[in-house]
């Protein structure tokens, strides 16, 4: 007798079922059903936010999930009910450039929030009782600062990240900045590339201890803060350990963009002109990244979309076998810092923007590609988990944010015509300014000066012709006739926020 196929429904039915007879505990019930990969597949736009005059960069809900925390191009920081689409306060960051990330602090019942722009600044705003902002100025990088991380659990204590390599370690209790480190490069680099202009930071949230940078190279750098003397009394900018891809090592193309910390502590990684890779705590490549002898991973294997696969040493003996982190693709990374992010009550999923102003959802395990959304008209940047429920946040080029439910009535099928990787095109670093400009120019003879043949002297003038006509392409196009900024989608800071 023929038996028609059971499809992802009848699961949470069945779960249902077991919860009610009591053969399933109810605390498990909810998190199966936000897990499930029908509800991922029925995602669509519940609503979209838009109040923004400009990029918005960063997106992120308070622990209770009931208010959605947002920046943008414009310098505004706008805290909003997102189920109603209303805002509930929009208030001057006090930034003088765009913002690219603010955070609400832990058990602040919402009302201290941090934030740090393309000014270089870290800010801590306060929302006072009678509904005024009281925003303050705690520290400093030269140059951009990306991303900042709050310690978890912790009313008081965050880090940032900035372009100039610095990571630096803030107080709300003192108001104060530490300077913990400068990132350096290895030896080999250190001739034509002074610091690692950082684009990401995280901090493994079952050891808040340990936290992770990276940028402009292929390595993500694992940090221990125990390990820094506060008096200053020794050399902190040693990190506990590298991860990075075997096949990337030496490639000098490659940067990072994107860094997050599942709740098992596996760390997720987004290369620009490649893929993202997930790392688990065993994966690390110790205090010398760089052996001897490094093992290396057959082109092949690495970028197998369900990567399983190990690479061996000529021995083949058990010691010298090393698994290859999961690797995920489809969609591109090239034109902006984009993040990275886990999805899921058990970070069952992982999720990134695209180039082609796409969402791509990758189940974690296994790395399959299950889910390609149609997000922005250009970018998408970024891509924030709901704490409780499957709903998603995300936000791009457009100045709108759009909140994502599993509302729809047929399940998604993944489209036919899926971005390919792109073919590497080497690590862009972001040019908004005369200074940017100048010191890429700068690094560029020394890399020069590396080369060995007339290939390597053409690509090497090649990525001076090209610095030059992107900054003067950026600068025509930033500005009207009368010189004050747009805010279209040819802004430079759109094009590199």
């Amino acid at each position: 007798m023929y038996k028609r196929a059971r499809n992802s429904v009848h699961k949470p039915l069945r779960d249902l079922s077991n919860r009610e007879l009591g053969h399933l505990p109810a605390r498990i019930f909810p998190n199966r059903l936000a897990a499930s990969e029908d509800l991922v597949l029925r995602l669509d736009v519940f609503k979209k936010l838009d109040k923004h005059r400009g990029c918005v960069n960063t997106v992120c809900f308070n622990a209770d999930g009931d208010i959605l925390l947002s920046g943008s191009d414009d310098r505004r920081i706008i805290l909003w009910d997102w189920e109603t689409g209303r805002v509930k306060l929009s208030f001057h960051s006090g930034h003088s450039n765009n913002v690219f990330q603010a955070k609400f602090m832990s058990h602040s019942y919402d009302r201290s929030i941090v934030t740090c722009a393309a000014d270089g600044q870290a800010r801590h705003a306060q929302l006072l009782e009678d509904g005024h902002v009281e925003t303050k100025l705690l520290g400093k990088h030269q140059g951009r600062a990306h991303k900042l991380a709050i310690e978890p659990g912790s009313p008081h204590i965050f880090y940032t990240c900035g372009e100039d390599g610095l990571v630096q370690h803030f107080d709300l209790r003192t108001g104060t900045a530490t300077e913990l480190f400068t990132c350096k490069p290895l030896k080999d680099s250190w001739n034509y590339m002074p610091v690692i202009h950082l684009n990401a930071i995280a901090i493994d949230p079952r050891n808040p201890n340990l936290f992770a940078v990276a940028g402009s190279d292929e390595y993500t750098r694992l940090f221990d803060i125990r390990k820094y003397k506060w008096d200053a009394s020794t050399d902190f900018g040693q990190p506990t350990d590298y991860f990075c891809p075997p096949h990337l090592i030496g490639d000098e193309r490659v940067g990072i963009t994107g860094l997050a910390f599942s709740e098992q502590r596996e760390l997720l990684v987004s290369y620009n002109d490649e893929f993202i890779y997930l790392f688990t705590q065993d994966m690390g490549l110790g205090l010398d990244p760089v052996p001897g002898s490094p093992i290396s991973v057959d082109s092949d294997t690495s970028e197998a979309g369900g990567s399983h696969g190990s690479a061996r040493s000529p021995s083949n003996t058990d010691a010298d076998v090393k698994i290859a982190p999961q690797v995920f693709k489809g969609h591109r990374n090239c034109e902006t810092v984009k993040g990275v992010n886990f999805f899921g009550p058990n970070c069952e999923y992982v999720v990134s923007g695209s180039d082609c102003g796409r969402i791509f959802t990758w189940k974690k395990k296994g790395g399959e590609l299950i889910r390609v959304m149609e997000a922005d008209k250009h970018v998408v940047n970024c891509i924030e988990s709901h704490p409780h429920s499957t709903v998603l946040a995300s936000s791009g080029i457009e100045h709108d944010i759009k909140i994502w439910t599993p509302k729809a009535l047929e399940k998604a099928t993944l489209p036919k015509n899926i971005e390919q990787k792109p073919k590497a095109r080497g690590w862009m670093y972001q040019i908004a300014s005369q200074e940017d400009l100048m010191l890429q120019l700068f690094s560029l003879p020394r890399r020069r000066a590396r080369t060995e043949n007339t290939v390597e002297h053409s690509t090497a003038d090649q990525e001076l012709l090209d610095l030059i006509l992107t900054f003067n392409t950026i600068s025509d196009d930033s500005t009207d006739d009368d010189g004050d900024d747009d805010g279209d989608a040819t802004n430079q800071d759109d094009l590199f926020s």
